[in-house]
């Protein structure tokens, strides 16, 4: 939804490894184990010390985010390949299992994106505390990013919940209404959420599962969505991708390499948000969108009207008033029916030209769950954006394309839900979120 004029240059390549170090090391040992187990024989005594995991000489590999940081993760990185995107409902009415909670997900979010085992095994009477499954895969590139919802603060009738209703940012707004809307309950909203980026799709998958596992008791999925092949980049070093109307995405996002225009745009601050609070300083707003696309109907439209609704050409990604993808668009060229770039098109209503100037990070994915029942698939965006203030830098974009954008007659939009997503963990001693309990 938003347009950047840069040229982000060469795709980035990752130097992939099958296994990271300390994910082969712990297999090495399972291993030896193993042997030692079948030697003995089966009424072997079991012995814990042999199934320790080895320690992480460091906690960044080469395909690892790093985890501690002024921002959280799963930003400004180079957008990875696959996304599994999780809401939660917390069960609990007491704030203190609830910083629990916020530090046992730290701890475990350190270890999952350094590519470790999430615990150690200490008995074959009890249930594992890591589920396995990526036992032996790599880090992937794994960035995990936490989120708190309006519900975390108040409830529906504007009750206090755990004590921090009067640190709740005036920006986290409930998103009103728009055209056209057909949101569903069970696929919005949310206490809290966590982002799970990856470039393996069972590292996103296992992330969220044994952070699901960690929350038992304390909170529970609301709803979730898996993604694939991102629709934005964050970089220079990426190439624009495609969405599933086979049009190249986000030509004009942000990226890491414009901090100022980050500070500007994504970064909450008492200057970009009014009312903002303290703990929310060097955070931002998650808006996420669950965009259904009419495949089957829009895959019958002609190319030119195609084209006329995006703004743009589907090989190339030019705007229509000419030249390559990252060509400035010439809104007020005139062609034989009006402006050569129609006023109702994707491109020019979405432009930063064309709404104060204002851009949006963008992070979204394609997700395909399937058919509807009735033989058409249930395929689309799972839209992402971070913003400084979702009150000026989503919601007007929003109306627009419900609204007024010819695009909106091929989109039904089911999900939707906002989070205060506060800054990275400084360091070992602190934990995700940890200004709310801050006098």
């Amino acid at each position: 939804m938003t347009e950047n004029e840069k040229n982000p240059g060469p795709p980035s390549v990752y130097a992939k490894e099958p296994v990271s170090a300390t994910r082969r090391a712990a297999l090495a040992g399972a291993g030896v184990a193993g042997v030692a187990l079948a030697a003995f024989g089966a009424a072997a005594t079991y012995n814990a010390a042999e199934h320790k995991e080895s320690t992480p000489t460091s906690l960044t590999g080469k395909d690892a985010v790093p985890f501690f940081g002024e921002h959280q993760p799963g930003i400004t990185t180079e957008v990875q390949d696959r996304m599994h995107f999780a809401a939660f409902k917390l069960t609990t009415t007491d704030p203190d299992e609830v910083k629990s909670l916020l530090k046992k997900w730290t701890e475990a979010a350190r270890k999952l994106m350094a590519g470790e085992l999430i615990g150690e095994v200490t008995s074959q009477e009890a249930p594992p505390k890591d589920t396995g499954e990526a036992q032996d895969l790599s880090a992937a590139h794994l960035t995990l990013t936490f989120g708190f919802g309006r519900s975390f603060f108040v409830d529906e009738k504007g009750k206090d919940r755990f004590g921090f209703k009067s640190k709740m940012p005036e920006a986290l707004i409930e998103i009103p209404k728009m055209t056209g809307d057909m949101l569903e309950a069970a696929r919005s909203g949310g206490d809290l959420c966590i982002q799970a980026c990856a470039d393996d799709p069972q590292v996103a998958v296992h992330a969220i599962r044994n952070l699901t596992r960690i929350a038992f008791g304390t909170a529970t999925i609301a709803w979730s969505q898996l993604g694939f092949g991102r629709t934005a980049s964050t970089s220079q070093k990426q190439v624009t991708a495609r969405n599933l109307f086979g049009f190249k995405d986000g030509t004009n996002n942000l990226k890491v390499e414009d901090p100022e225009l980050l500070t500007k745009h994504v970064w909450a601050t008492a200057q970009n948000s009014p009312g903002h609070k303290e703990w929310m300083t060097g955070g931002s707003y998650l808006a996420t969108r669950r965009i259904r696309m009419i495949i089957e109907t829009w895959d019958r439209a002609p190319l030119r009207e195609q084209e006329d609704i995006v703004g743009r050409t589907k090989i190339e990604g030019a705007p229509l008033s000419g030249g390559t993808e990252f060509t400035t668009p010439d809104f007020g060229m005139q062609g034989r029916k009006g402006p050569i770039i129609p006023t109702d098109s994707h491109m020019r209503l979405m432009h930063p030209d064309q709404n104060n100037g204002v851009q949006m990070l963008r992070r979204g994915y394609n997700y395909t769950d399937g058919t509807d029942g009735m033989g058409h698939l249930d395929a689309g965006l799972f839209f992402i954006a971070y913003v400084c203030d979702p009150r000026t830098h989503f919601v007007p974009l929003l109306s627009a394309i419900t609204k007024s954008d010819a695009m909106a007659e091929y989109l039904r939009h089911t999900g939707n839900a906002l989070f205060a997503v506060p800054p990275g963990v400084k360091d070992a001693n602190d934990f995700i979120g940890s200004g709310l309990w801050e006098k």
